[in-house]
């Protein structure tokens, strides 16, 4: 799979992923309705399938896709929470996203 392309599958499946969870926390802190918690369901199924299309061995997968999903959710942070990521943040998402690029692009022996 391409470089692109896998970074795209792993930014759709951070979204599916932390909107499943904030649905409910919308719910439980901030006293939303209880039908949130439906299109969380939804999401949180759509995060695992699309986890499900990557190539890779799951264990690898889900190790990559951690480093994805602290660049997003700091994007989440400033973009829906309304609160900018510090430097240091910036630079822990940096490292992370350098640890998903080492993990899934290194050179492999068949």
């Amino acid at each position: 799979m391409p470089a692109l392309q896998t970074l795209l599958l792993f930014v759709a499946t951070a979204v599916a992923e932390i909107v499943g969870c904030y649905l409910p926390w919308l719910w439980l802190k901030k006293g939303g309705s209880v039908w949130l918690l439906l299109p969380a369901a939804f999401s949180l199924g759509l995060f695992a399938w699309l986890l499900t299309l990557h190539p890779q061995a799951a264990g690898r997968t889900y190790a990559a896709y951690g480093g994805v999903y602290i660049g997003v959710a700091l994007l989440w942070l400033w973009l829906v929470d309304g609160i900018r990521p510090t430097l240091w943040d910036g630079v822990g998402a940096t490292v992370a996203l350098a640890g998903m690029a080492i993990i899934m692009f290194a050179p492999r022996s068949a």
